[in-house]
């Protein structure tokens, strides 16, 4: 385990709260010791309130942030006294508990504090860090896992057995604690759930943790060898596609299925004894929240939810508060053909469990090697899992965003309409595929971007980029054809057979090939398939010299009609726009529109608005109607042609 602390980058010991910032970021960045938002820090200080009096105060991580990157905003500061006060008290219900932790805070619009922050508070230090080493978690999780602790430790650690987190496992701590804790005493572990140490600043709770977790690591390397694997296998798209749309409709709402794949996970996906290892549970309680309790092992997924609403109907009894039972669809799945699989309402949760999964693996495997890979029983993760807490979240929680869990593939997606009409989808919460011939398609892709350079008329290309695409999202459910060229204006009698051929390819070959190879992705989406393709005015009221475009656009609509009638009995929807005088894209200069603005004998402002209600056509306008034609509002809508023109005579 590094030691990443810098004497040069961090901040003085007169500043704890600024160290405190420091040593967090260096343990939320190590995906060894923390993923996505968990583990804890705080620090004590004395401060000055309002009435001029000093006060005892515990800075503490605030429910929900990310070690990784938080700053001191996400800290909240709470009277001590008022925290070890609670800690007195016998019994307190979680719910009331967090209550009682907002009310002690300073400010009443810090985020709220860590539903640990009582054992932050009991731990006689001014520093505390606290993460869910895998190293160390691999050791706690084995049928010895207390026996291999105090091995490797000694008595240097004060060892908790494993308690819900809340008030329960404060209440424990605070017993445990004094009666082991001695002046050697450097960290705290809590079976199945993770590593505390602590010090009197946070560089020493930082080393003592580095120093702890570096043992851990030591002692599994004695037994621990690496393990061979096959190579890469290929993903059957429509395979992938039909398994989403299963576990969709589990579910009850669209969702992101993400593949992932590499000689570690092949290995794992080769064990004789997979279905035994995977099931057993997770490392630490809090990742059932991303990852269900266990995986899906194979692609019964009707069978996996039968098996979990047996789970629930089973330990419901030992709920806390009024149960909602969540969704029975997996969240993990494990197949030796398709890989390990994770599904999310969104892109970000998908990540997130496969993340949370990747270093599952990890675990299994060396706790397998010394001994033997051990979970909690399933009770206790079904307490977590269903938790009164998180399930006043659930209660809480706002509807998402109109296409969550969707995935739109956009061509033409780097400049113009195609780039808003992708730019319009994602921020309505569509996961984005972004094709385009253009690099710069794939500047700015993140969790629910993927760009991909792409000549819409190579066949080669558009298929593998598809695959890449469901292997990323899981599937297909919206597709649009923005791609186009303008070609020069040309009259029939001189024109060029290369123009004409390559103006076809692109604006009309490409997309009923791209129409050939997404169908069956989009028969499977869970919402019904929708497409839309960015024709033109051309295409109705054509004008000389342009004779290659008009007709390649009013092929092109052609084959959306075709489609709109042959597609409808899969529940696809098929519509067209067309848009005239977009002045925002690439074809556009101020050259270019100076020059026509001219011709007319206008200025360009003029002419920008020369059309029936005098309004400028923008890409982002022409983005919005094509979100809306997938959305709710046309869904018994198919075949149209909508003019996006501000009304032109020609047309009318």
């Amino acid at each position: 385990m590094l030691n990443r602390w810098s004497a040069d980058d961090a901040p003085d010991r007169s500043d704890p709260v600024a160290q405190l910032v420091y040593a967090s970021r260096l343990l939320g960045t190590d995906t060894g010791l923390v993923l996505h938002g968990g583990g804890n820090t705080s620090v004590k200080t004395t401060v000055t309130d309002l009435t001029g009096e000093p006060v005892e105060v515990l800075h503490v991580k605030g429910s929900g942030s990310d070690l990784a990157t938080m700053g001191a905003s996400g800290f909240t500061a709470l009277r001590l006294a008022r925290l070890r006060a609670l800690l007195r008290l016998e019994r307190l219900a979680d719910t009331a508990m967090m209550n009682e932790l907002r009310c002690a805070r300073l400010d009443a619009t810090a985020p709220d504090p860590s539903v640990e922050s009582l054992l932050h508070a009991l731990l006689p230090h001014p520093a505390v860090l606290h993460s869910h080493a895998d190293a160390l978690l691999t050791l706690t999780n084995q049928p010895e896992g207390r026996r291999l602790v105090e091995e490797v430790y000694g008595d240097s650690v004060v060892v908790v057995p494993y308690v819900m987190p809340g008030f329960d496992l404060a209440r424990v701590c605070a017993e445990l604690f004094p009666a082991q804790a001695h002046p050697g005493t450097v960290g705290m572990v809590l079976l199945n759930h993770g590593l505390f140490t602590f010090g009197a600043d946070a560089e020493e709770a930082y080393h003592r943790h580095i120093e702890l977790v570096g043992r851990a690591e030591e002692r599994l390397a004695r037994r621990t060898t690496p393990s061979r694997a096959a190579g890469p296998v290929p993903v059957d798209r429509v395979r992938l596609a039909r398994l989403r749309a299963e576990i969709s409709e589990v579910t009850g709402a669209p969702m992101v299925l993400s593949r992932y794949d590499d000689p570690t996970v092949r290995a794992f996906l080769g064990r004789a004894d997979l279905a035994a290892v995977a099931t057993r549970g997770p490392v630490t309680p809090d990742h059932v929240l991303r990852t269900k309790r266990v995986p899906l092992v194979g692609t019964d997924v009707a069978g996996y939810a039968e098996e979990y609403r047996q789970y629930v109907a089973e330990h419901q009894g030992r709920a806390r508060a009024a149960l909602t039972m969540l969704d029975p669809a997996p969240r993990v799945v494990l197949d030796p053909e398709l890989g390990l699989l994770t599904a999310g309402r969104r892109a970000t949760d998908a990540r997130m469990a496969q993340d949370i999964y990747r270093h599952t693996i990890d675990v299994i495997e060396a706790a397998e090697a010394i001994g033997g890979y051990q979970a909690l029983p399933a009770g206790d993760i079904f307490d977590v899992e269903y938790w009164e807490l998180e399930q006043a979240k659930l209660r809480r929680g706002g509807a998402l965003p109109e296409f969550a869990g969707e995935v739109a593939v956009v061509t033409g997606a780097a400049s113009g309409i195609g780039r808003a009409c992708a730019e319009a989808l994602q921020a309505r919460g569509a996961c984005v595929v972004a094709l385009d011939r253009d690099p710069s398609v794939t500047e700015g892709d993140g969790v629910a971007r993927l760009g991909l350079q792409v000549d819409v008329t190579d066949r080669a290309a558009v298929d593998a980029a598809l695959d890449r695409a469901v292997e990323r999202f899981g599937g297909v459910d919206i597709v649009v054809a923005a791609a186009g060229i303008f070609p020069a204006s040309q009259e029939i009698a001189g024109l060029d057979p290369e123009t004409w051929h390559r103006t076809m390819a692109v604006n009309t070959e490409s997309v009923a090939y791209l129409f050939s190879r997404t169908h069956p992705l989009l028969a499977l989406a869970p919402r019904g398939g929708r497409v839309v393709v960015v024709a033109s005015r051309n295409a109705v009221a054509p004008g000389p010299g342009a004779v290659s475009y008009s007709a390649s656009k009013a092929a092109v609509v052609q084959v959306a009609r075709v489609a709109a009638l042959e597609w409808a009995s899969d529940g696809i929807r098929v519509n067209v726009l067309h848009p005239d005088a977009v002045f925002d894209t690439g074809l556009w200069t101020p050259e270019v529109l100076a020059a026509r603005a001219a011709h007319y004998g206008l200025t360009v402002e003029q002419y920008k608005r020369r059309n029936l209600l005098g309004t400028e056509i923008t890409s982002a306008r022409v983005a919005d109607l094509t979100a809306a034609l997938c959305g709710e509002t046309f869904a018994a809508t198919t075949g149209a042609q909508i003019p996006v023109d501000g009304g032109n005579e020609r047309v009318i």
